[in-house]
């Protein structure tokens, strides 16, 4: 498990969170070799991905493939 208090990445909102107090956001950020997401109410919760797999993961997104029963 990587040690994300020790890493130095700049964390980006999403536009879709609107949150009145701002603490209900997805944020995004590029680090080393990948992208990494994490919820501004949980930010010790990191999910890292390649590239490729975000790609992957954004197109099941777009062709349906997860339905929000995770």
């Amino acid at each position: 498990m990587k040690a994300w208090k020790n890493v130095h990445i700049q964390w980006r909102k999403s536009s879709y969170s609107t949150d009145a107090d701002g603490t209900n956001c997805l944020e995004i950020a590029a680090y080393h070799s990948g992208i990494a997401l994490r919820e501004s109410e949980e930010p010790e919760v990191v999910i890292a991905m390649t590239q490729e797999q975000m790609r992957g993961f954004l197109a099941n997104i777009y062709a349906g493939g997860i339905d929000g029963s995770i």
